[in-house]
């Protein structure tokens, strides 16, 4: 493994891994043990960022089981209507069938001696069979009202049990969505605080490889890379990012779909944006760094490998984007910082903090 590439996580679905309703299974990311490189502030602000993970896994299964929930009470909703546009007819029959049953039933003398009178044995089967189908046929329609009614009441007995489902799991879900919007602020918080104490050392850092603009020096992927002529800031650490809302995703989306026109990574900016949100990190980060580490995907050293990221590759962009930024926020932090800087690309982790830096500032 590259120095400073950090350990390759495995993939996690984006499709909810937490069940809720009284099922509360909340699984614990596989991608990989964090790195501690930070002080224990800085080991705060990882644990923070693993909640904002954790609650918004959260929110979105609740979320899913919400939907799930209210489609099948839509189902059963449309079973019942459509019994009941039924019953009415079925009833109608079933009445004239039960007076059909009752009249042969009342004129059994008369049926005997409609027996007793068969010219011959076939036409005895023959009388038998015209009674038997008769009393059968109204018999079935009977039957077929009583199915329809015991089918409409178990239905409504189970709507009746998923709206109550659909009212826990809707609370459920605002109770994971205003926990992970606490954890998303306080980790964005932590994050401030983070680059405001660091702001000096960060100032130097981005004069010093501004001093060295369009000199070149060898990034984490071990290729070379060219110091940005781009002006860059200390002070694009953090940004705004509703973990609650899907407009935020979207948005970010479209930021980070302009931003990679053109590129082998172009028309991912959902995939980007929704890992950030369910692995709380600054949605333009990875971007950033898959520009700096691969012009945005187009020279990998590894299969779908845009970030210089362990020793191998991915089968494809949402599995290696998902493990990208999953990775960022084990194992270093919310958003970019010196520390990070130097445990990514600790050689020329200056030249590094200022390219992407001036990357994030474009998004």
């Amino acid at each position: 493994m590259r120095s400073g590439t950090g350990h390759r996580g495995s993939s996690l679905k984006r499709a909810c891994v937490v069940a809720v309703c009284g099922a509360v299974l909340l699984a614990a990311s596989a991608l990989m043990a964090p790195c501690v490189a930070f002080a224990d502030t800085d080991d705060d602000l990882a644990a923070a960022a693993q909640e904002v993970q954790q609650t918004s896994e959260a929110y979105q299964a609740a979320e899913q089981k919400l939907n799930d929930i209210q489609s099948q009470v839509a189902e059963n909703q449309a079973h019942i209507d459509e019994i009941e546009a039924q019953l009415p007819a079925q009833r109608e029959k079933s009445a004239s069938s039960i007076r059909t049953l009752y009249k042969i039933r009342q004129s059994s003398g008369g049926i005997v001696e409609l027996i007793l009178s068969s010219e011959d044995f076939n036409s005895l089967i023959t009388t038998l069979q015209y009674l038997n189908v008769i009393t059968d046929k109204n018999n079935d329609e009977v039957a077929r009202l009583v199915a329809m009614e015991d089918d409409l009441q178990d239905t409504k007995e189970e709507l009746e049990k998923e709206q109550s489902e659909s009212q826990e799991a809707e609370q459920d879900a605002q109770a994971a969505l205003e926990k992970a919007k606490a954890s998303q602020a306080e980790v964005q918080q932590r994050a401030a605080e983070q680059a405001a104490a660091e702001k000096q050392d960060a100032e130097a850092a981005l004069a010093q490889a501004q001093a060295k603009a369009g000199q070149t020096y060898t990034n984490a992927s071990g290729n070379t890379a060219t110091v940005e002529t781009t002006s860059a800031s200390a002070g694009t650490a953090t940004v705004s990012f509703d973990t609650s809302s899907n407009d935020s995703v979207d948005a970010w989306a479209a930021r980070i779909d302009a931003y990679l026109v053109g590129s082998p990574l172009a028309g991912y900016g959902h995939t980007f944006a929704q890992a950030a949100l369910t692995y709380g990190v600054d949605p333009r980060w990875s971007p950033a760094i898959a520009c700096e580490e691969s012009g945005k995907g187009s020279y990998c050293f590894a299969s779908y490998n845009a970030w210089g990221w362990g020793g191998s590759g991915w089968s494809s962009w949402d599995e290696a984007i998902n493990a990208h930024v999953a990775g960022l926020a084990a194992g270093y932090g919310y958003t970019i910082s010196i520390q990070a800087a130097q445990k990514y690309c600790p050689p020329n982790w200056q030249e590094w903090y200022y390219n992407v830096s001036a990357e994030m500032s474009k998004i």
